[in-house]
Formats: C-alpha cells, sequence, structure tokens
C-alpha cells in the first residue's frame, strides 16, 4: 500500500514543491513493521510520527537520493518521479518492512515525509551483506 502523505499533496497542488529543486534534499529511511509511518498519512514531519520504527543496526545510515528526475509518461497519462537505486554495504538491521521517501530540512522536527513505499520486493531483509532497493522501471511513484 505505498502512498503520498496528505499534506505533501497539499504542498504539490499549491505549487510549493518542485522535485528538481535543487536545494531540497529528499533523503529515504528505512522503517521495519512496528512503525506508523502506513496509517498515520496526514503526518506533516517525522517526528509527529507516533512510533517511525526505523532501523538501526550495523550499515544502516539514511541515504540521500541522487539523480532526480521527473518523466512525462503519455501513453500512460502520467508523470513519474525517479532517482538512483539505493544501495546500503554490509547492513545488519534487521528486516526493512517499507522506506519513506522525506524531504530532510534540519531534523525530524521539520523534515516532511512524501512518500511511503511498501512494495518492489518489501520486506527487505538484511544479513550482513550490501542491501539495494531498485525502484519501479516506472518510477518511484506515478502521478496521474
Amino acid at each position: 500500500m505505498s502512498f503520498i502523505y496528505n499534506k505533501f499533496k497539499t504542498k504539490l497542488a499549491k505549487g510549493l514543491f518542485d522535485f528538481l529543486e535543487t536545494g531540497d534534499d529528499l533523503r529515504v529511511l528505512l522503517v521495519d513493521n512496528t512503525t506508523t509511518c502506513d496509517t498515520e498519512d496526514d503526518t506533516e514531519f517525522l517526528a509527529g510520527f507516533t512510533t517511525l520504527g526505523e532501523l538501526s543496526g550495523t550499515g544502516y545510515v539514511r541515504k540521500q537520493l541522487a539523480n532526480q528526475a521527473v518523466n512525462e509518461d503519455l501513453p500512460n497519462d502520467r508523470a513519474e518521479f525517479d532517482a538512483d537505486d539505493v544501495t546500503w554495504t554490509a547492513i545488519n538491521a534487521g528486516t526493512a518492512a517499507a522506506a519513506v521517501i522525506y524531504r530532510h530540512v534540519t531534523d525530524d522536527s521539520n523534515s516532511e515525509p512524501i512518500l511511503f513505499i511498501d512494495t518492489g520486493g518489501f520486506p527487505l531483509t538484511t544479513n550482513g551483506g550490501d542491501l539495494t532497493i531498485q525502484w519501479n522501471i516506472e518510477g518511484i511513484s506515478q502521478f496521474s
């Protein structure tokens, strides 16, 4: 049940966010099955989640997205947001139930959740090897 957070939808509709804005720092974090990120879709900031449920352990850090792109898909009547796949090296931090893409500002008190993603291979179990999230070939998220 991947989705776009409601507060972020409002920012998009008001023209207050641009996926390609060079000043925005978009990152991804991984959460386990204790998270409330999947049910609290009206939350405005990461610190507002009752339980973030973020992974912790060897090799885990939040990752910055690279090479963000927005592509026009006219045959499917939509736009697609994409970025490079993300890899954690030698990670042993539990099982990732989902990923949360967010706009990092200073810390969790003002960093804004954008997307909750639990499709495309989740859950992912870490075991000390490398872990790569390969985003959907048609983009991380589609807007129609």
